[in-house]
């Protein structure tokens, strides 16, 4: 190689892509800023999966026995009937593709605070920062952040989530991209009232769905509500009290746990209230800017592989930026390289959405009857995705 040499790259985002990326592009030889609006790297949460291709990189990141040391280890996923009776318990692959004994399972927090201990010494990380604005002058991007610091970078990389404020600056309004799913939701914690342990149970009637998700025995657990909305419900996006009032209205049912979730929905400190949906660019890139993870192609968390295609798309941009000189070339070998793979997996939200939230009775009368044969529940699709890109090997970029 050594096309890296001195090359400075801003990185915006330190969730999972951001941190991913700048461990690669720093073992490439790259010079690696990430700015991060968050004043710490963001602990705890709920589960994420690393299936397939997205576990290959972990594995050459060195991470997957601190990782396998954080396996939440779900064993069952039950679905409920409306009154709260058992319909069927399956093992998660079942649903999801994945397989039994190699798929990884942590908390989100738990893998962006194994990706930032990779960098943590190696890499410069601004918190309580972020792009205000950006200048791409050809042969350089100037920044000037929030803080007032302006610097100057040969690329940036907006690894900024679904809602990317750096996608906004270079490629204008989210609204141009954003690809509503049709479903809204609510998450939050509440009290392990059930004992719930290695598991998630899931209510539902067509259009609405109710999820309990508890990693080991404790106190706490994930509540989760999910209904179909036609529109998205932007009036209630800055405003919490809408966001509750909305949700309460639409899970008004006096059966099974629903009132105790919704009563712990309202007092909860840590509602997270959003949309189910994707981002779908015709580019990933404009001169010298380039998009990674949920900021290019969220798959939405009804296709179970948002973290996995986000670890895989960082490796495949930092591997290309590093094994060619040009940038251009890099950014356009990245998207032809992973985008195949993205969409196989944004792909997937579609029938996750038929298996966690049915919209109608009919789709609802269909998975039921699936759940009762579980036999025929091979996830191939899942499979077939998660796996559908088999690792460039950059190795001689080293």
């Amino acid at each position: 190689m050594n096309h890296s040499a001195r090359r400075q790259v801003l990185v915006s985002g330190a969730s999972i892509a951001g941190p991913a990326l700048a461990y690669w592009l720093n073992h490439y030889g790259f010079d690696v800023t990430v700015v991060e609006k968050a004043s710490e790297i963001r602990g705890g949460g709920y589960a994420i999966d690393i299936r397939g291709t997205a576990r290959d990189v972990v594995d050459r990141m060195g991470l997957l026995a601190r990782l396998r040391e954080a396996h939440v280890d779900t064993r069952k996923i039950s679905f409920l009937d409306p009154d709260g009776g058992l319909i069927a318990a399956v093992r998660p692959e079942s649903v999801t593709g994945g397989t039994e004994g190699l798929d990884l399972e942590v908390r989100r927090g738990d893998l962006a605070d194994s990706l930032y201990g990779l960098v943590r010494d190696t890499v410069e990380f601004l918190f309580d920062d972020s792009i205000a604005t950006l200048d791409d002058r050809g042969d350089r991007v100037e920044v000037t952040f929030d803080s007032g610091t302006r610097r100057t970078f040969d690329l940036v990389i907006g690894a900024d989530g679904l809602h990317s404020h750096t996608r906004g600056l270079v490629f204008g309004p989210e609204a141009r991209f954003h690809h509503y799913l049709g479903h809204t939701f609510a998450g939050f914690t509440m009290p392990n009232d059930l004992g719930l342990a290695h598991e998630a149970v899931t209510w539902n009637v067509p259009g609405r769905a109710a999820v309990f998700f508890a990693h080991e025995p404790g106190e706490r657990v994930h509540g989760f509500l999910n209904f179909v909305q036609d529109e998205p419900p932007f009036d209630a996006f800055r405003n919490p009290e809408a966001q509750r009032d909305l949700v309460a209205s639409k899970f008004t049912d006096e059966r099974w746990e629903i009132p105790r979730l919704v009563a712990a929905m309202r007092d909860a400190d840590d509602l997270f209230f959003d949309v189910v949906s994707q981002i779908h660019m015709p580019v990933w890139s404009r001169g010298r800017v380039a998009l990674v993870g949920d900021a290019a192609y969220a798959t939405s968390f009804m296709s179970g592989q948002g973290s996995s295609v986000s670890l895989v798309g960082a490796y495949v941009l930092a591997g290309e930026l590093a094994t060619r000189g040009d940038h251009t070339a890099a950014f356009q070998a990245y998207e032809k390289t992973a985008r195949d793979f993205v969409e196989m997996n944004q792909a997937l939200a579609t029938a996750g959405a038929t298996v966690v939230a049915p919209r109608t009775q009919e789709q609802l009368d269909a998975r039921n009857e699936a759940l009762r044969h579980p036999a025929g529940m091979t996830g191939a699709e899942g499979r077939a995705a998660n796996t559908g890109l088999v690792l460039p090997d950059y190795s001689h970029a080293e």
